[in-house]
């Protein structure tokens, strides 16, 4: 919501607020008096409790004790209080009194606990620190900080007596978040230490974790961790709401001292948690009054908030403590019918939004919030309540003074029809056929790229704006229109300064009784970014088209020429003794033929040898370099050329390829069979996969780097004897990679793949390729199975 400027003031409403502004001081005097009376309350509620602490009376007695001690010593009753807060007098009563009925108290105290100070410098200490404690949360963090020296506490819990008769947790100390959420309410079941206190009005000591744990349930899922505990109620009222624990590690007993200083601890407690309700109220109360007074003499809608927070300190809700006879909520309650009720009681659905966030950095901060204009919908009495708001929250004290702005109803209409033809690149126009009279909403002149100070023009001279090729189409239909009253839709364009505007006309007519037509209205819309869009569209389209063609036929021409150039066996052969099964796929996505290749032909020295290579890239391009790598490794290694003098030349071929940037992989194998050795090479190329007698191993790689990457690689071979039975896979990289899965896994795999469908049965290669690839083949795949015929063969 935005500030608007202030009208000029009348002279004959100077009295009036004169008036007004007499009324506010005087409400402002009696906010600084409940202020002080607060300030007051709270620390009598502390030096009470002080007091029950230290001699054990009853809170009335504690008051007429601090009254009787001003009186004497001349002192106002505050000065008193904070003289007792100050420096605790020791009890004054007959220790055998106190201990009446104990005689185990009484008794020499072992050193069991850390503390050894005199219990009324202890409580006085703690008194000094209660009084900047806010709420029970700290107020558990503060009894720690002085319990764990003085008893070896380890953590303090405090559990408020719940109205069905369970407990809640209102604070804890030296426990972690998660063992407080799972006991942060306790059912009101028997056996339960807390309740037992609270009930009986007496602590409950439980120092033995066999013997307690058979009577008592015990906190968190390890309870061997608290093996010494303490609950204590704290006094008030008729009867204690309030139960406080102390859990410890130590597996000792409670010292008569430690048990002295507890239930002293505890009344010193139940003095401030009754500080920290009632005097609040009191100035709620008093400040809602007087905003009241104030409000109910000025206009708009204007209402006060106060914070509901829950014993964390989060706030739940906020109270409407005044309200302007102006204000109103989504039901129609109004003014001070509005008092006393929560907001989400009102506004159900404010939980969560801006709104409410914006509550919350005014509380925090101080700083005001506006929020922007928002629709709020609820249901009264089953019909559906709609309304616009703008709100604008300012701190005031501790709660909020909150401004509800309700926008009429055609402001909103002529802002919706704003948006829309803002959102829809559209104007509204209409003529009247009769008075000549013409109405453009500014849009208009927008779209039709015309000066506003021209004015509209005329319905049947609109054709003489469009560009010639369209004003015929344009100036039919409106003659249509004038003649037979029938609407049109018509696409035109217009030429403008940036270029050539596609629009669109939408026209109907509001005619007499007997038809004639007297008056038009319609829009006037701009398709121009649509419509390149659209043509932009057809010839990506059409390029796409275009350019599939051409790689469907390089992708059927590299096709010819890879079958031509490594044709397929169509059952298993034999070289130098071993039997040898070939497959190639082909890549499953894409057009683009891959560059992955094999070679297994017998040398003039009855050896033979085995290739497998992948050359990066797909296409024309790959297949012309796999044709060129394939031919030169088998005429070199054919010639005499070992297998890394072969890698090293190949090397030097792709470094001086046409481009310089091609790459390959490879594995070279030539087998011997008078000797069974197969000796072999690679250049980057995933391991040759061996199995023997039942186990499946990856051999080790030589060194050696992919083909066409160095200038000065090095390449080294190895050697492998094989053994009847033996069955080696060389492959190319498209049967182990998938996408997001690292190469190890897809090593892993195969190797599985391979035990789960063995070596000997026949067909096991296409049952190998059916399980390792059985999704979308994303590269060609190229397989050589190598065998050796086991004995009996």
């Amino acid at each position: 919501m935005t500030s608007e400027p202030a009208p000029p003031v009348d002279p004959g409403t100077g009295a009036d607020l004169v008036a007004l502004a007499k009324v506010v001081a005087r409400q402002r005097a009696e906010l600084e008096r409940l202020r002080d009376l607060t300030a007051t309350s709270a620390v009598l509620e502390r030096a009470k409790g002080a007091l029950m602490a230290t001699t054990g009376c009853a809170p009335d007695a504690a008051q007429d004790e601090l009254l009787h001690r001003a009186k004497t010593g001349h002192r106002t009753l505050l000065e008193e209080c904070w003289l007792t807060l100050g420096g605790l007098i020791p009890s004054k009563r007959d220790p055998e009194a106190a201990g009446a009925g104990q005689p185990s108290e009484t008794a020499s105290r072992p050193p069991v606990s850390a503390g050894t100070g005199d219990l009324a410098d202890v409580l006085g200490q703690i008194g000094r620190d209660m009084v900047r404690v806010g709420s029970p949360q700290e107020l558990s963090g503060c009894l720690l900080k002085h319990l764990a020296p003085e008893v070896g506490a380890d953590a303090v819990l405090l559990y408020e007596r719940l109205p069905e008769g369970g407990l809640g947790l209102i604070g804890h100390a030296g426990v972690g978040p998660t063992l407080a959420a799972q006991w942060h309410q306790v059912p009101p079941v028997s056996g339960v230490a807390p309740l037992d206190a609270l009930a009986t009005g007496e602590p409950r000591w439980l120092e033995n974790l066999t013997a307690g744990g058979q009577r008592y349930p015990l906190i968190g899922n390890q309870p061997e961790r608290w093996p010494s505990r303490a609950w204590l109620p704290m006094p008030g009222g008729e009867q204690a709401g309030v139960a406080l624990g102390v859990l410890r590690r130590q597996n000792l007993p409670f010292s008569p001292r430690d048990r002295e200083l507890l239930k002293a601890v505890a009344r010193l407690c139940a003095g401030r948690l009754r500080a920290f309700d009632a005097p609040q109220e009191r100035l709620e109360e008093g400040v809602a009054q007087a905003v009241q007074a104030v409000l109910d003499a000025l206009p708009g809608a204007v209402i006060l908030l106060t914070p509901l927070r829950a014993a964390s300190g989060e706030v739940e809700d906020y109270r409407i403590d005044a309200a302007a006879p102006d204000a109103v909520d989504v039901f129609g309650r109004t003014g001070r019918h509005m008092v006393g009720r929560r907001i989400l009681e009102s506004y159900p659905s404010v939980a969560g939004e801006p709104l409410w966030h914006g509550y919350l950095h005014t509380l925090t901060t101080g700083v005001p919030f506006e929020s922007a204009p928002f629709a709020y919908q609820d249901v009264a009495d089953g019909v559906p309540v709609t309304a616009t708001y703008s709100v604008r929250a300012a701190s005031l004290g501790d709660g909020l003074l909150v401004t509800w702005l309700r926008h009429d109803p055609a402001e909103l209409r002529e802002q919706r029809l704003a948006d829309v033809q803002r959102l829809g690149n559209l104007g509204w126009a209409s003529w009247n056929l009769v008075t000549q009279e013409i109405t453009w909403s500014a849009q208009v002149y927008d779209i039709l790229s015309r000066a506003p100070a021209r004015g509209p023009v005329r319905l049947e001279h609109l054709p003489d704006l469009v560009l010639p090729q369209d004003s015929g189409a344009l100036a039919h239909a409106i003659a249509e229109l004038g003649r037979h009253a029938r609407p049109f839709d018509v696409p035109f364009r217009i030429q403008a300064p940036e270029g050539v505007r596609h629009l669109r006309i939408v026209a109907e007519a509001v005619t007499e009784p007997d038809g004639t037509p007297v008056d038009v209205h319609g829009f006037v819309q701009d398709l121009t970014a649509q419509r390149s869009a659209e043509l932009a569209l057809v010839e990506s389209e059409r390029a796409m088209l275009l350019q599939r063609g051409i790689l469907q036929a390089e992708r059927a021409l590299a096709a010819r020429l890879q079958h031509a150039l490594l044709p397929l066996p169509s059952e298993p052969v034999r070289l130098a003794g071993l039997r040898i099964e070939v497959a190639y796929l082909p890549s499953q996505s894409g057009i683009h033929v891959g560059g992955d290749w094999f070679s297994a032909i017998e040398l003039p020295d009855e050896a033979a040898l085995f290739v497998v290579g992948d050359v990066a890239g797909h296409g024309l391009g790959a297949v012309a370099t796999m044709a060129q790598l394939r031919f030169t490794a088998k005429g070199m290694v054919s010639t005499g050329s070992s297998l890394t003098g072969a890698l090293a030349r190949l090397n030097r071929l792709l470094l001086h390829s046409r481009d310089g940037q091609t790459t390959a992989t490879m594995v070279l194998a030539r087998y011997e069979p008078a000797a069974q050795v197969l000796a072999w090479a690679q250049a980057g190329h995933p391991p040759p996969l061996l199995v023997r007698r039942g186990e499946v191993r990856y051999l080790d790689r030589p060194d050696g780097v992919l083909l066409g990457a160095s200038a000065n690689p090095v390449f080294e071979s190895a050697e492998i004897r094989l053994e009847a039975g033996d069955r080696l896979l060389l492959y190319t990289d498209g049967l182990v990679e998938r996408p997001g899965e690292s190469i190890d896994t897809g090593f892993a795999r195969l190797a599985d793949a391979v035990r789960t469908h063995g070596c000997e049965r026949a067909g096991s290669l296409e049952a190998l390729l059916a399980t390792m690839l059985a999704d979308e083949r994303r590269d060609d795949v190229c397989v050589l199975d190598i065998r050796m015929p086991a004995t009996d063969e």
